[in-house]
C-alpha cells in the first residue's frame, strides 16, 4: 500500500533510528496534514503532527520548547502529578519565567533529556534560528550551547526499548527557518545529524486539505464538488495549507458562492475586493482602438494586437489556472519617436482615465548587476532592507496597474530573470520576504533592438532605414530579438514567455508625419490661445514652411517633429509674443516666417 504521508514525515521515521538529531527547516509554520482513524486527514500544527509520527514509533513524551514560554508538554499522556516527576528527572523548572531565555537552563534540560534512561522521550527546539543573533559570530553562551549539542549528537548512544526490542534515540528536533541558521561546524559533515526540508504542500496535499474544507458548502449549494475542488486546487499553486484555510474562510466572511471561489483567491493574493477588469466599461474597449488611433498615428496594426490582448486579459481566456500570470504582456520594438511609449500611456487612459496611471521604469538605469536590489528591495542585513524594493513595492500599492518597463535590453541580464518569474509564476519574492503577485498587471516592454546592429569591429551600424518598406523593418527586427535573447543573453526562455506579442513598430512616414505635425501645431496653438487668452492664426505660408521644416527629416519619428515645431515655432512665436506684448482678446496672425544661421524668425500682425 503507497505511503500517504508526506516526504519530510517518511524521512524522519526512516532515520529517526539512525540520526539522534534532526533539523526541520522551510515551510515549518504551515498546518501538516495527518491520516487519521477514519480514513481520511486532519491538520496539525508541526509540532503536534511529530508528537503523533514520534508516539507511533514507541516514544512515550514530546518535550516542546521555544524561547518565549519555555519547556512543556502540550501533549502529555499522564496526570499532573506525573508530569511533575518528569520535570523533575529533566531538570525543567517550574512557573519560572526568568528561565525562558536562559541558555544554562536549556543546556540542563538538553543534557537530561538526551541523557534519560527509561522510555524514549523526545525535544523540539521551536524557533531555534532565534536562539542566536549571529550563527557566524557567537558569543560564549551561544558557542556553550551549541557545543554541548554538538558533543551529545555525537556521544549518545541508542538504546533498546519495546517488545520486540528496537534502537532508539531521545531524539532533538530544531526548527528553523533555514539550514544555515545554525552554526556550519555543528551541522555540516555531522553524520548524526539529519537536515530534513519541509516543501510547500503540492496539489495532492492541497487537493485533501480542500476536500475536507469544501465539504460544508456542498450540502448548502448544489455544485460540481468535483470541479470546484479541481479549480480551487489549481488556482492556490504555491500557497500554504494555512492560505487555503484562510481563502474559505474569507469566502464565508464575504458570503462569495463557492463557484466563484476563484474571485476569493485573487482577493486573498491582491487584496482587491473587486476585479477592475472585469468592471472596466465594455464601451470604452470597444471604442478602444478609435481612442488610441487618436494619439497613435501610422501604427495601426499595433494599435489592434495590444486591444487584442486587452480583450483577453478582460475575459479571461486562455488563462491558466495553475498560476498568477500578468493578464498580458507585449514587447513594442522599432524605431525611436514612433510611438511605443505613447501607445502605453493613451492605453493606460483607456483603462484607468489617466495617462500617468502607469508604472514606468527606465531600464537604462538598472544596468548594474546588483540593481535588481532597487526593484526587489535589499536582502536582510543590507543598507535599505526596511524600505522594499521600487517594484515590489509600486505593485503591492497598486496590483491594477500597466508596467511600462523602457529600453528593456539595456538592464542587466540578472534582473532579466527576474521577469523570467514575473512571467512564468505572476509573482515575485521581495528582499523582506514577501510575495507580491503580478496577476492584475499588463506588461509593456519597449525596446529599440534591431535598428542597429553591431559589426565585426564592435561598432555599429542601422540595420534598417527609413527607405525599407514595413515588412522587411519588420523581418530584420524580429530576427535581431531573437538573436539578441538567443545567444547574445543566452535566455530563449525569457522569449518564449513574451511569444507572439513582440509587435514592431514602423517608421513615420510621410502622410503619417503630416497628421502628427497637424496635431501637435494644433495643441500647440490652444494651449498658446488659452493661456494668453488671444487669437492666433497662422496664414497658408507660415504653415506649410514650418511642416516642410518639422517634415524634412522623419528618422527621429514623432519625436523628432516635436524637436523641429519647438526650434522652429514655439521658441521663435514665443519670441514674438514678448516684443508684441498683446492684449486679452487682440487676434494675432502670423504672416511670414524665415530661416538662416541665426535662427528663426516669425512675424506677427495685430487685426
Amino acid at each position: 500500500m503507497k505511503d500517504t504521508k508526506v516526504r519530510w514525515l517518511q524521512d524522519l521515521r526512516r532515520f529517526v533510528t539512525l540520526k539522534s538529531q534532526f533539523i526541520l527547516s522551510g515551510n515549518t509554520k504551515d498546518l501538516q496534514l495527518i491520516k487519521n482513524d477514519f480514513n481520511g486527514f486532519s491538520w496539525h500544527r508541526l509540532e503536534n503532527a511529530i508528537d503523533i509520527e514520534l508516539k507511533s514509533l514507541g516514544y512515550t513524551e514530546v518535550i516542546y520548547y521555544n524561547p518565549l514560554e519555555g519547556f512543556e508538554i502540550p501533549f502529555f499522556t499522564g496526570n499532573a502529578e506525573e508530569k511533575k516527576v518528569l520535570f523533575d528527572q529533566l531538570n525543567i523548572p517550574l512557573g519560572s519565567p526568568s528561565s525562558y531565555n536562559n541558555l544554562e537552563t536549556f543546556n540542563s534540560v538538553l543534557q537530561s533529556i538526551v541523557n534519560h534512561k527509561d522510555n524514549p522521550i523526545a525535544l523540539i527546539v521551536d524557533f531555534a534560528s532565534q536562539l542566536l543573533m549571529n550563527p557566524e559570530n557567537l558569543v560564549k553562551a551561544e558557542h556553550d550551547t551549541f557545543s554541548l549539542a554538538n558533543v551529545l549528537s555525537q556521544t549518545t548512544n541508542t538504546r533498546p526499548h519495546g517488545t520486540p526490542p528496537s534502537p532508539f534515540y531521545n531524539t532533538v528536533i530544531w526548527i528553523v527557518d533555514k539550514e544555515g541558521d545554525l552554526p556550519d561546524w555543528m551541522v555540516v559533515n555531522n553524520p548524526k545529524i539529519r537536515h530534513i526540508p519541509i516543501e510547500k504542500p503540492d496539489h495532492i496535499v492541497r487537493r485533501r486539505l480542500v476536500d475536507t474544507l469544501i465539504q460544508s458548502f456542498s450540502k448548502k449549494e448544489e455544485v460540481e464538488v468535483d470541479k470546484i475542488v479541481t479549480d480551487f486546487v489549481n488556482e492556490t499553486e504555491g500557497l500554504l495549507l494555512l492560505d487555503l484555510v484562510a481563502i474559505i474562510e474569507l469566502t464565508r466572511a464575504e458570503s462569495i458562492p463557492i463557484t466563484h471561489i476563484a474571485d476569493a483567491v485573487r482577493r486573498y493574493k491582491v487584496g482587491v475586493t473587486e476585479d477592475p477588469w472585469i468592471n472596466i466599461d465594455r464601451e470604452k474597449i470597444v471604442q478602444g482602438e478609435t481612442f488610441i488611433k487618436t494619439r497613435v498615428k501610422g501604427q495601426d496594426h499595433s494599435v489592434q494586437h495590444i486591444m487584442d490582448i486587452v480583450k483577453r486579459a478582460i475575459t479571461g481566456v486562455g488563462s491558466s489556472k495553475r498560476n498568477s500570470r500578468p493578464r498580458g504582456v507585449v514587447f513594442l520594438a522599432g524605431p525611436t519617436g514612433v510611438g511605443k511609449t505613447e501607445l502605453a500611456k493613451t492605453l493606460t487612459s483607456l483603462l484607468f482615465g489617466d495617462e500617468n496611471a502607469y508604472i514606468r521604469f527606465d531600464m537604462s538605469e538598472f544596468t548594474a548587476e546588483h540593481s535588481d536590489q532597487r526593484l526587489l528591495g535589499a536582502p536582510p542585513g543590507y543598507i535599505g532592507y526596511n524600505v522594499g524594493g521600487e517594484l515590489t513595492n509600486a505593485v503591492r500599492e497598486k496590483p491594477f496597474s500597466v508596467l511600462l518597463f523602457d529600453e528593456i535590453e539595456k538592464a542587466h541580464p540578472r534582473i532579466l530573470d527576474k521577469f523570467l518569474q514575473i512571467l512564468d509564476d505572476g509573482v515575485l519574492t521581495s528582499g523582506r520576504g514577501d510575495k507580491v503577485y503580478f496577476s492584475e498587471t499588463l506588461i509593456i516592454f519597449t525596446s529599440n533592438l534591431g535598428i542597429y546592429k553591431k559589426t565585426a569591429t564592435g561598432g555599429r551600424v542601422a540595420h534598417t532605414s527609413y527607405e525599407d518598406p514595413f515588412e522587411v523593418i519588420q523581418e530584420k527586427i524580429k530576427y535581431e530579438i531573437e538573436n539578441y535573447f538567443k545567444f547574445e543573453l543566452n535566455r530563449p526562455e525569457l522569449l518564449n514567455r513574451i511569444g507572439d506579442n513582440i509587435i514592431v513598430f514602423d517608421y513615420i512616414r510621410l502622410d503619417v508625419g503630416e497628421l502628427i505635425f497637424n496635431m501637435m501645431l494644433e495643441n500647440h496653438l490652444k494651449a498658446i490661445q488659452k493661456q494668453l487668452d488671444i487669437t492666433l492664426d497662422l496664414n497658408h505660408t507660415v504653415k506649410n514652411s514650418l511642416k516642410a521644416l518639422a517634415l524634412k527629416d522623419l528618422s527621429n519619428g514623432g519625436r523628432g517633429i516635436r524637436n523641429k515645431i519647438e526650434y522652429h515655432f514655439i521658441t521663435p512665436i514665443s519670441r514674438s509674443l514678448f516684443s508684441l506684448d498683446p492684449l486679452p482678446k487682440d487676434v494675432l496672425k502670423a504672416t511670414t516666417i524665415t530661416v538662416d544661421n541665426t535662427g528663426t524668425t516669425i512675424t506677427l500682425q495685430k487685426q
